[in-house]
């Protein structure tokens, strides 16, 4: 709608101005030639802008409404996952930081690695096609959850990342949790068999400044520690008490 309202605009306010520059410029061009030259000379200024000028604002308007719309999607298509709808890792990352790095930085929130449990094996058991649907279901049931003005964002492979601006280490623990469960009543039956699907999830919690690189850091491990103590569970940790660990990356 906005965009007709720009080329309605400047379809008539376009040869508008055309047509006063003109009446300017005869009235002073051709005063001295006599009263029917003038009048001849502005009745021109009058009609040629309207003729010819409005359709050409109405043509380039058009098409500069239409250019802004492709740049539109070619700027969504660059910033989201095609299969899951999510941000991808790039936009996500650059979205997070912006938040945490602006003037009027957010000082509070958490991010939340997800990462789905067994993941080759749906592969393996039934194909990639099946693969690409349970990452459709773990994606839609992941937002299902969400507040408005959380991020959701595919990281690679199986693994998400949920950023949650302005919540506590509790508040962070129930919708992760709240995660993990929808994502485990989720139906997912790949050709007619119902398979389970769940996911580990590691947070890290802030209340004061920070990078995106170290609450990723921080919640990667978590994940993986979340996987490495069974799968399916959700360990959040504050960003400023948590214990370092190192653990190998588990399926």
């Amino acid at each position: 709608m906005q965009g007709w309202s720009s080329v309605a605009k400047w379809t008539v306010f376009g040869p508008v101005a055309c047509m006063v520059i003109a009446l300017v410029y005869n009235a002073i061009a051709f005063a001295d030639l006599g009263p029917e030259a003038l009048r001849r000379s502005l009745l021109s200024a009058t009609i040629l802008p309207a003729l010819v000028a409005s359709p050409l604002f109405f043509y380039f308007s058009v098409r500069l409404r239409n250019l802004a719309i492709t740049n539109r999607r070619l700027g969504l298509v660059a910033r989201t996952d095609s299969l899951t709808s999510c941000l991808n890792r790039g936009a996500f990352t650059a979205r997070v930081e912006t938040v945490l790095d602006g003037e009027a930085a957010l000082e509070a929130g958490a991010l939340l690695m997800i990462d789905a449990d067994n993941f080759k094996a749906i592969n393996d058991l039934f194909g990639h096609d099946a693969g690409d649907e349970a990452l459709t279901i773990l994606s839609r049931s992941i937002r299902s959850v969400l507040r408005a003005g959380d991020l959701i964002g595919r990281m690679g492979g199986e693994e998400f990342a949920v950023f949650l601006p302005r919540v506590d280490q509790k508040n962070a623990e129930a919708i992760a949790e709240r995660i993990r469960r929808v994502v485990q009543l989720a139906q997912f039956a790949p050709r007619g068999q119902a398979y389970p699907l769940t996911v580990s999830i590691g947070g890290a919690v802030f209340n004061n400044r920070t990078s995106f690189a170290e609450l990723f850091r921080i919640a990667d491990q978590r994940l993986y520690g979340a996987k490495h103590s069974g799968r399916n569970q959700a360990v959040i940790v504050h960003a400023l008490d948590h214990p370092s660990i190192a653990l190998r990356k588990t399926a």
